[in-house]
């Protein structure tokens, strides 16, 4: 294996800046020279600019005005400091709201919006596209040369749908491609209930409240429809971009944002980046939420198969949008910053270098204060990881090569939460998805998350909770991976409905039937505050004992093959298995059939990562909230540790390494002091700690 290129060839080091808006300054022009000091200060090297610059750079239509851009890119440039350069169309301009307002969204309802707020607009409507054409080809031309521009950030946070004329005949443009013929179309989405059939294309609509919106075949589709939209949008907004430049691009994806599938981005953008808001101290213990932003990280590592991502924004203090705008904690600046190179992050950027003076975003968190000056607690500590991003240059185009996957699966989830039944309070996807990655994360196991399309075969390990949607050929290749010798882990909620969200006849769990050796029967949804227990089975390779608790979802299943692990204690269904494992081929299958509460996941997963010899970054035990992560480039392993608890924790080390921050030999027991962390270097010829 080997490094990675750096994101830019001009500077192969580990990126650091933040947004930044000196458009909002003009009239004050003195703040341009001060910003550039206190980026030099901070140890910043590079700002996205030009995101939401529209009207400052096209004030009329077709009137240019560049001069300001002109300047502060020259003025990176004396600097040393780089620029990624977006496109504007996040936010139109007002003029072209007033003379186009066919640019404008139409909300479910069919009312359009007026101009407003960001990502009002519509991805299908000429006039749109022809303006977003214009003016990134003007940049293009302009700026693709100029030395200090690395790369081009593409709009901003895409989302949301557009249920105008324009859209509507391209969804049904995209379903008649898709199916065909009426014939297929009505089949795939079982229109004859309700006496739903379509006999026109003209029929077909968007999913609304005051209209169709039962029929979930359609709600699916229409979801996959504005994926593949906006990636069409994007593509479109990159190609003048891609004429004139070969610079990277990316644009910034939002943590597990619902609305968009992005792995359908991955062949659009050469670098992913997202933006991470972490609630840090919501509660008295960040684990959990340290653990879900690993997950994240790991997330958009995994999309483009395990390249180096960039976290484009995150606050250096607090936010002004969530529910509490808490500040983080000493050392929590550096430590969350840490977290995402630890997990494949070859930037460090936040939303924003300086304050607004006005508006929605004034009092969000910010590099640079109002008060304007470095003396701050917040800048003081940017300039701490600023100091720090600049010893890690080894590190630059390494990547974390785990063992264990974990499927979270975009249309898997829409489709469970359209199923109606057996949970409609709530079927808790993702928190399942946090209950299987939490004990990884706890004993230092690397993880990436992928969809149910990815390749499994360089895993070990592969756990795919609630995996209700199979789509064709992956039952095979899952059947295939156990086969060959992988383990792989289901739950109950499996093997439920194909991509068309028809059920499977035949019995569930529909093609993982044969590879878990399981029929299931029913499934009992428990109300809130009912428990059920699934007590262990004795003498069974995993050595669990005693009893779990389980609650909310209860699967009834017959053995067809698989051996019982466990069973259930108590209702009709007592005795009946609950966790079973199916010796098939080389490999193991196993299924659980209950949702169970802690310590169950810890000690199962647990059980899996020893029996299955499954690479821990530390021999060394983790006290609660402290992690390991490592990245590696074949020749040498950079291993992370990180303290995400308030408390100080010592971990007792069993070889040498050398503290890279440091540079000297780390001894045999390290202190990381509350929210604090130490970066470790050695050789794959070494043992692990």
């Amino acid at each position: 294996m080997k490094k990675f290129p750096p994101i830019s060839a001009k500077i192969p080091s580990m990126l650091h800046g933040a947004d930044y808006n000196p458009e909002q300054w003009l009239s004050y022009p003195e703040v341009l020279e001060e910003d550039i000091r206190l980026m030099k200060l901070a140890k910043c090297n590079v700002m996205s600019v030009g995101i939401f610059s529209w009207v400052s750079l096209e004030p009329e239509e077709g009137v240019h005005t560049f001069d300001w851009l002109d300047r502060v890119l020259d003025t990176f440039q004396e600097n040393g400091i780089y620029a990624f350069l977006a496109t504007p169309s996040g936010a139109r301009p007002a003029w072209m709201s007033e003379k186009y307002p066919e640019v404008l969204r139409v909300n479910a309802n069919r009312s359009r919006n007026l101009h407003g707020a960001r990502h009002n607009h519509c991805f299908s409507s000429p006039v749109y596209r022809e303006k977003v054409k214009a003016i990134n080809t003007k940049l293009a031309q302009r700026y693709a040369e100029h030395p200090a521009v690395i790369g081009w950030h593409i709009s901003n946070e895409y989302g949301g749908d557009c249920h105008c004329d324009y859209c509507l005949e391209a969804f049904r443009g995209w379903v008649k491609d898709k199916y065909g013929t009426l014939e297929e179309l009505n089949h795939a989405w079982w229109t004859t209930f309700w006496s739903h059939t379509l006999t026109e294309w003209s029929q077909i609509e968007s999913p609304a409240l005051h209209g169709e919106n039962a029929v979930h075949g359609m709600n699916l589709d229409w979801k996959r429809f504005v994926t593949d939209q906006t990636v069409d949008f994007l593509k479109h907004e990159t190609a003048p971009i891609k004429e004139k430049s070969n610079l990277p691009v990316t644009t910034n994806f939002m943590e597990a944002f619902e609305g968009l599938n992005y792995w359908k981005f991955t062949d659009i953008i050469d670098v992913v980046s997202w933006d991470a808001y972490p609630t840090w101290h919501d509660k008295k213990d960040d684990s959990e939420q340290a653990a879900w932003f690993s997950l994240l990280h790991d997330l958009k590592r995994s999309l483009k198969g395990g390249k180096p991502f960039m976290l484009m924004e995150s606050t250096p203090s607090s936010t002004n949008w969530q529910d509490v705008s808490k500040l983080k904690r000493p050392g929590m600046h550096a430590l969350s910053s840490i977290q995402a190179v630890a997990h494949g992050s070859d930037t460090v950027q936040y939303f924003q270098w300086r304050k607004s003076r006005g508006s929605s975003e004034k009092l969000h968190g910010a590099v640079v204060d109002h008060y304007g000056k470095e003396d701050t607690r917040v800048f003081q500590e940017v300039a701490g990881i600023g100091d720090t991003l600049q010893r890690l240059d080894e590190i630059v185009g390494t990547t974390v090569i785990p063992e264990v996957a974990i499927i979270f699966d975009w249309e898997n989830r829409w489709a469970m939460k359209d199923a109606q039944g057996p949970r409609n309070i709530g079927i808790h996807y993702e928190e399942q998805i946090r209950r299987h990655y939490r004990p990884l994360w706890d004993m230092g196991v690397p993880v990436d998350i992928i969809d149910m399309d990815c390749d499994l075969s360089k895993y070990k390990l592969v756990i795919a909770p609630m995996l209700y949607m199979v789509r064709p050929g992956v039952g095979e290749r899952i059947e295939q991976f156990v086969q060959e010798g992988g383990v792989f882990v289901t739950t109950y909620w499996s093997g439920i409905v194909n991509e068309n969200d028809l059920c499977f006849l035949g019995g569930f769990p529909g093609p993982l039937r044969k590879t878990l050796g399981i029929w299931s029967e029913e499934i009992d949804s428990l109300h809130e505050g009912e428990v059920n227990l699934v007590k262990m089975e004795e003498d069974h390779s995993l050595g669990l004992s005693g009893e779990f608790e389980t609650h909310e979802l209860c699967d009834l299943i017959h053995l067809e093959g698989a051996i019982s692990l466990a069973s259930y204690q108590k209702d009709f269904y007592a005795g009946r298995p609950a966790l079973t494992v199916n010796h098939f081929g080389k490999g193991k299958a196993y299924y659980e059939a209950s949702r169970n509460k802690e310590p169950f996941y810890t000690e199962f997963l647990g059980a899996l990562v020893e029996e299955n010899n499954i690479q821990k970054v530390t021999k060394s035990s983790l006290p609660h909230g402290v992690t390991a992560q490592k990245r590696s480039d074949g020749e040498s392993d950079f291993i992370f540790v990180m303290n995400f608890s308030p408390d100080t924790q010592t971990i007792k080390i069993e070889e040498e390494f050398t503290d890279l921050i440091e540079g000297n030999a780390v001894p045999e027991s390290v202190v990381l002091q509350p929210y604090g962390f130490k970066i470790l270097k050695t050789g794959l010829s070494n043992e692990q700690v």
